[in-house]
């Protein structure tokens, strides 16, 4: 890889992108970053034999600009970068809510962004990222930031008007099982088992469940009527899930995460 590429607020996610992209076949050599903490950025010198520098060095020197700041901090990071981006620098934005339009307020005319929402399992390179174009990224712009966020996991395109739902489905989406994993391991407690043999047993049939719904082909609802006996145990689990009407509280819980992701677009903190 010949083209320079700055990861901007290396925290957790940065840093598996980074590490990812190390893997993948890009040259440390080639790859800056910028943290706030003086020792955080050496940490990551040591650690992979990347290049620690400011946030106006990192403008003035990579192609690429990948900022993962968190989204209240980003109005910040633009006023210090916007003297420094020539307007060819391509800016790929992880921040959840901020539209691209918001960059190219801020940024020299012409400026490419793409907007680009991964997770959290990108630490283990199992991310789903789901990459907008702004008004002036090209298909090049768009390949290449799936060329980046690829070293991490899947990725996919869609229309930016469509980034809040993938937000509230996919960004947060892994809180969600992790909360389901949580609940019935305490229902496993309850139960009678151990809490470490309650914890095996839900994570193996988790993983399990998810390679069957991505290799198989098959809807979910086909896959859990083959689990569904008549008048047997797994039917009347259902039964109270529905009573204690689960599925609508999931549409509701994604309702409002899409809802949020949308006000902080609109600059609401609170």
């Amino acid at each position: 890889m010949s083209q320079k590429v700055a990861v901007l607020g290396t925290g957790k996610i940065g840093e598996a992108l980074l590490s990812g992209m190390i893997r993948g076949g890009w040259a440390p050599a080639d790859l800056l970053v910028t943290a706030r903490r003086p020792e955080r950025a050496e940490e990551l010198r040591t650690r992979y034999g990347v290049t620690p520098v400011t946030n106006p060095e990192a403008a003035k020197t990579a192609d690429t600009l990948i900022l993962t700041v968190k989204p209240q901090d980003m109005g910040t990071l633009l006023d210090e970068l916007a003297p420094h981006v020539p307007a060819d620098r391509l800016i790929i934005s992880g921040a959840a809510g901020i539209p691209t339009s918001f960059f190219e307020e801020r940024l020299a005319a012409g400026t490419p962004v793409v907007r680009v929402m991964t997770n959290t399992p990108a630490l283990v390179d199992e991310a789903m990222s789901v990459i907008s174009g702004g008004t002036h990224a090209t298909a090049e712009h768009l390949a290449h930031a799936e060329e980046i966020f690829g070293a991490v996991g899947k990725t996919l395109r869609v229309p930016e008007s469509q980034q809040d739902a993938c937000t509230a489905l996919s960004g947060s989406g892994p809180a969600y099982f992790f909360y389901l994993v949580e609940a019935m391991t305490d229902a496993g407690i309850l139960l009678g088992l151990p809490r470490d043999k309650a914890h095996d047993l839900i994570v193996q049939s988790a993983i399990g469940a998810a390679v069957m719904l991505r290799d198989s082909g098959e809807h979910p609802v086909k896959l859990r009527e083959n689990v569904t006996s008549p008048a047997g145990t797994t039917i009347n689990a259902i039964r109270e899930l529905e009573n204690h009407g689960v599925r609508a509280a999931l549409i509701a819980a994604l309702e409002a995460a899409r809802d949020r992701s949308r006000e902080l677009a609109s600059g609401k903190k609170d």
